[in-house]
């Protein structure tokens, strides 16, 4: 009987353990290290710490590691400027340094059902120009965009034509029609900078 009780609470420990972990492999975070100038002049640092990319809407998981509200932007203050309240667009006249998990393609297309990304987007900020989404994730914003491939592999769709791209190549959106497909197993990391721009 004892024996048989060992066992049991073995293996509910183990299946603890293995809940644990699999807790800890779905948390998804960034370190993020923020510098200031005090008063003095002396350059120090405001934050070092591991910022949650949470997931807000979409399939995607994402994280915004700082925000502007004018450019150029101003250094004197000492508030958190990631927890600035925005959507997917910068502020007008800002930008927004972002970090995006996007999972694979069948993962994405369930989540959004039988809408499009471009619905999600809202259409505040899109740019006039610009022709219907051949993807269901397509969607444009009236932003310069600057991504930075961290991990995995991704497919950028466009109105003509697709690019794979890799961890360590980067690209910039002027603007387009796009749409971000994931056609691997494992989630592709990408860091944005997007700065508010005009109508192009």
């Amino acid at each position: 009987m004892k024996t048989s009780f060992a066992w049991l609470a073995v293996g509910a420990a183990l299946f603890a353990a293995g809940y644990l972990v699999a807790q800890q492999k779905e948390t998804r975070d960034i370190r993020r290290v923020v510098t200031k100038l005090e008063p003095s002049g002396k350059a120090v640092v405001m934050l070092d710490e591991r910022t949650p990319l949470m997931r807000p809407r979409g399939p995607t998981y994402v994280g915004n590691l700082w925000v502007t509200e004018a450019s150029p932007p101003d250094f004197s203050w000492s508030a958190d400027r990631a927890k600035t309240k925005i959507g997917l667009m910068p502020p007008k006249g800002g930008s927004v340094f972002r970090v995006v998990d996007f999972p694979p393609e069948t993962e994405a297309l369930a989540h959004i059902g039988t809408g499009n990304m471009q619905e999600v987007v809202g259409a505040a900020g899109t740019p006039a120009k610009g022709v219907a989404p051949r993807h269901p994730l397509m969607h444009r914003t009236r932003t310069l965009d600057y991504a930075i491939i961290m991990s995995g592999e991704i497919d950028m769709l466009l109105d003509e034509g697709e690019v794979h791209l890799k961890a360590g190549d980067v690209v910039v959106q002027q603007a387009t029609n796009h749409a971000w497909v994931n056609r691997g197993r494992e989630p592709c990391r990408i860091a944005f900078i997007l700065l508010d721009s005009q109508e192009p």
